[in-house]
């Protein structure tokens, strides 16, 4: 008896069960071609739908079956894959080892490296996806005569920037709003990118511009306000923080600002419930410093002491921190564990630069501690940006990164 074979719809050549395309003419073997139900003269063949349903579900099985087996190939070679990776990684680890047994390389500190590393590549690259949507945000915007100008400038300016050359990059994208002076999302970027870099005259024309077109943009308002804070601009800066607040929810930036304007006032009940809140929107060194700093002007030792301990549990290397807590120690009697923070803050003990005058004291009411909580008009430029430099980047950090991603989706939203 001859083995059973799988006989190829078009050329009829013979093949044997389970191969999947004929050995003579290369065509996909398939179980049913067409079947008798589907034909024309189906209506005088008296096929039953039993027969057509049973034709349509073997042929179904058919695909099922091959698809089965490229996942299960697919999977086989993830696996490996897998395998292989894992392999890698322990044989690097056993290098590490050994050069560290040798003392060549200290292996914690490379573990920290490579996990930096990795969390640097793929911020860059959710970086240049973000920067993608941008541009075609940015080119949707557009409505003039000159498009093709447009977004030949548009284009070089974000390959200028993908390749590092963010100078150039920029200068390209500002060539671009002249063509399109009421594109909102270019003119937001172009505003973030000189808040960015500290040109706050810069980033305020623009984002001025930007919340001309979109007033109700609570990102734009969040980072308007900072840059009016710094230019001296207070009451603008005010409302334009209270109305970022009410539209996008709480955020850091926001309530470290008004509450940095409010110390610069010397309403002190307002500058502590801003920076209440700006410690409940984000639990940090920095948060609970500020706090820490406006107790200590307020001669409220003890809950100077409770933030100032907070901010050296999240961050034991906050030299800021360890300072004013030695001062803190110091206003107490407490000299010998004073000196211990000065030294761990690796500050020495220069009290005197950084605590105020008598004649200070006694026309503000306020011990100073330092260019942060300095005594000083609302009026003055760099109010906000402009003390301490850690507080500074950490402003910055929140003011980019908060709200959503709906007009300017450079930075990711927190929310």
């Amino acid at each position: 008896m001859s083995p059973v074979s799988h006989y190829c719809q078009k050329c009829l050549a013979a093949n044997p069960l389970g191969q999947e395309f004929c050995a003579r003419c290369g065509t996909r073997l398939m179980i049913v071609v067409e079947t008798p139900a589907a034909r024309y003269e189906s209506a005088e063949s008296g096929v039953s739908s039993e027969e057509h349903l049973l034709e349509r579900i073997s042929g179904l099985e058919s695909r099922q079956t091959r698809l089965t087996e490229k996942l299960e190939r697919a999977l086989d070679l993830l696996l490996r894959q897998a395998q292989n990776s894992h392999f890698d990684r322990a044989l690097v680890k056993a290098l590490a080892g050994l050069l560290t047994d040798d003392g060549i390389i200290d292996n914690d500190r490379l573990e920290r490296l490579w996990i930096d590393r990795c969390q640097k590549d793929a911020e860059e690259q959710q970086e240049s996806e973000r920067r993608e949507v941008l541009r075609l945000r940015i080119l949707a915007k557009f409505f003039g005569t000159e498009r093709a100008a447009f977004e030949h400038q548009v284009d070089e300016g974000f390959l200028l920037i993908e390749d590092e050359q963010l100078n150039s990059g920029m200068r390209e994208l500002r060539r671009a709003a002249e063509l399109s002076p009421n594109n909102a999302p270019l003119l937001s970027f172009l505003g973030e990118h000189f808040y960015k870099t500290g040109k706050t005259s810069k980033a305020r024309n623009y984002l001025s511009r930007a919340h001309e077109i979109e007033p109700g943009d609570e990102r734009i308002q969040l980072l308007l306000g900072l840059t009016c804070a710094d230019e001296g601009d207070a009451e603008r800066a005010k409302l334009l923080l209270r109305r970022s607040t009410r539209l996008g929810g709480s955020s850091f930036a926001a309530h470290f600002g008004l509450g940095r304007l409010f110390v610069a006032e010397e309403q002190w009940k307002e500058a502590v419930r801003e920076f209440k809140l700006a410690l409940a929107s984000k639990d940090s060194p920095e948060a609970h410093y500020a706090l820490g700093c406006l107790y200590y002007q307020l001669n409220r030792d003890s809950l100077a002491t409770r933030h100032l301990r907070k901010a050296i549990e999240l961050d034991g290397e906050y030299s800021e921190a360890l300072h004013l807590l030695g001062l803190v120690c110091e206003r107490a009697g407490a000299n010998t564990r004073a000196m211990a923070y000065f030294e761990k803050a690796g500050t020495g003990r220069f009290v005197s630069k950084t605590v105020s005058t008598n004649e200070k004291r006694q026309s503000s009411g306020v011990e100073g501690v330092g260019p942060t909580f300095r005594m000083s008009s609302a009026r003055l430029r760099k109010l906000i940006t402009g003390g301490d430099r850690r507080l500074a980047e950490a402003l910055r950090q929140d003011a980019l990164s908060a709200y959503s991603l709906t007009d300017t989706p450079l930075d990711a939203g927190r929310r």
